[in-house]
């Protein structure tokens, strides 16, 4: 086993992230880490960290997407090996942030989802997280210990200016909790702000929606933080064309994409849908849904890994 210094940067990944983890070292010009994540003849997550990380900075690249039980104890035991190992810090690097859903009590007797997995991040030996676009900004306070919610807007912006520049723009929230996102991506992009009211049966279904503000005459730019199942999206689509935009483009951090998603964007009036890799995509997927852009965050984690390393501000990384 190779010698190191203590307090050098290594970056260890499971399995939803690999090309990911990849990318963010080639950026930092460092080794990916050795590490065995694997599985027992039962079903069990096995991890075995096979070098040396005794006082090493080490970040741990793992989005809990789906199936998001494996990689959430992936992720856990691969933090736990390394806290095991006598590793000097260890950040959590989850690039989509699962189980973020259910953030607050909206009716009797359900979990705080979010919370509960925060709680087993910071267990397991974290010391800090740094993760893309949480559903919910007050996520971050239920970790006690620091973390550092990036924006992929930056890269979904630079992409945005030149797919509409110089026409007329409208930037569209799908729902209330998304205001100030879409706020963000209007002021930048010098466009107007619509939102729709949007009302749910369930979870994953809508009743019904109503447009408030202009975008007739527009590109109507519907901005969300992920696509499920695409419900949201598909009806918000055609709330705005109804309403006279010119054309719908959707804008979205994460792709998680759940059946029955590709065939309903497939078949929606939505010209384009520009996404991330914060999700892994399946080749099926990519097959599938020709109208897809994915832009890739590896170089906005690499630089936040980088000055977290070196103990510099990342402030300037959020926005």
């Amino acid at each position: 086993m190779s010698e190191r210094v203590k307090d050098q940067l290594e970056v260890f990944t499971g399995n939803s992230n690999a090309a990911l983890a990849r990318e963010v070292c080639d950026h930092l010009s460092v080794k990916l880490g050795e590490a065995e994540v694997g599985r027992f003849p039962d079903g069990e997550v096995m991890v075995e960290v096979r070098e040396n990380v005794r006082g090493g900075d080490c970040f741990v690249i793992q989005s809990t997407c789906s199936p998001p039980n494996d990689n959430l104890m992936e992720l856990l035991l691969l933090i736990d090996a390394l806290r095991r190992a006598s590793a000097g810090r260890i950040t959590a690097v989850i690039p989509y942030f699962g189980y973020s859903r259910q953030d607050r009590k909206v009716a009797p007797r359900v979990p705080i989802s979010a919370k509960l997995v925060a709680d087993l991040i910071a267990t397991s030996g974290a010391h800090r997280v740094l993760t893309v676009d949480l559903h919910a900004g007050q996520i971050q306070g239920f970790f006690n210990i620091p973390v550092d919610n990036l924006y992929a807007m930056p890269v979904l912006m630079s992409y945005l200016k030149k797919r509409v520049d110089a026409q007329r723009v409208s930037v569209v929230s799908p729902d209330a909790g998304g205001v100030e996102r879409a706020r963000a991506f209007a002021r930048r992009l010098n466009a107007n702000l619509a939102i729709i009211d949007k009302r749910r049966r369930r979870a994953s279904e809508v009743a019904e929606m109503q447009l408030v503000g202009d975008v007739r005459d527009s590109i109507a730019v519907l901005v969300d933080d992920m696509i499920d199942t695409a419900g949201t999206v598909i009806e918000a689509a055609k709330v705005v064309a109804a309403a006279g935009a010119s054309e719908v483009i959707a804008c979205a951090t994460h792709p998680i994409l759940s059946d029955p998603a590709c065939d309903r964007l497939n078949k929606s009036n939505i010209k384009e849908i520009i996404t991330t890799n914060s999700i892994p995509l399946r080749a099926k997927t990519q097959a599938e849904l020709s109208r897809l852009k994915v832009l890739s965050v590896g170089s906005l984690l690499a630089e936040a890994v980088r000055r977290i390393h070196n103990e510099e501000s990342v402030s300037s990384l959020f926005g």
